[in-house]
């Protein structure tokens, strides 16, 4: 009997085993496939944006008149119109004043200046598309710019759920108007300049302050020429 037991506890032990080991073998599969996805899934964005670009270069070479300026994100402008008397440009905290309009990448219009109506942004304090918001910041106040942007600094994969697609390059055309410091945000105040009189007590009238004395330096002594003494 005593036997039969330890044979029992014996089985049920190898058994317990054997069924955990098929257990973390059969995880690992799963740790691979998400590997596979996450590598397949980077090869795919990598192409897709290759490709937006290209279609982007094609666009600038066919218009040999106009002068682009490529950005360090990963778009193109151009202006419009140029201001060459302004020299400030948007920063953060500013509120700019502008107007869009919005066209795919082959020129046809998607959102017109007015279906967007008057546009009012808190510089890199609002949520708005990437690439947008790092182009109004090369504008001056009333230049129009043309922007060329590929989907990744659009509106992505997903689009806007409206007129916008997934994955679409867009030509968006932007007129500065105007840009000014927040109002509401705090202002800061500059160091106090030291003045010639010291603050006194209430009541007192206020002593100028002491000059400090000058450092007299010593008459340097002439140094006789070791030659000629």
């Amino acid at each position: 009997m005593k036997y039969l037991k330890i044979s029992i506890y014996t089985l049920l032990f190898t058994i317990l085993l054997a069924s955990c080991k098929q257990h973390e073998e059969a995880r690992r599969p799963l740790s691979r496939a998400s590997g596979t996805f996450m590598k397949k899934s980077a090869d795919r964005n990598k192409k897709l944006v290759a490709n937006e670009e290209e279609v982007i270069k094609k666009i600038i070479k066919s218009n040999p008149k106009v002068k682009y300026y490529a950005t360090r994100k990963g778009y193109w402008f151009f202006y419009d119109e140029k201001n060459p008397t302004e020299t400030l440009t948007p920063k953060k905290g500013d509120i700019a004043y502008f107007n869009l309009e919005v066209k795919d990448i082959q020129g046809k219009l998607i959102y017109s200046e007015a279906d967007l109506g008057p546009q009012t942004y808190f510089v890199d304090k609002q949520d708005i598309m990437m690439g947008l918001r790092d182009g109004i910041k090369y504008m001056h106040k009333n230049e129009t710019v043309t922007f060329l942007f590929p989907s990744h600094i659009a509106y992505g994969y997903h689009g806007d759920n409206n007129k916008i697609g997934p994955n679409e390059s867009l030509m968006c055309t932007v007129t500065l108007r105007n840009f000014v410091p927040d109002p509401a945000a705090p202002k800061t105040v500059a160091p106090a300049e030291q003045t010639a009189t010291q603050q006194a007590p209430a009541g007192q009238t206020p002593k100028p302050a002491a000059p400090k004395p000058v450092a007299v330096k010593p008459a340097t002594q002439i140094k006789k020429d070791t030659v000629n003494p």
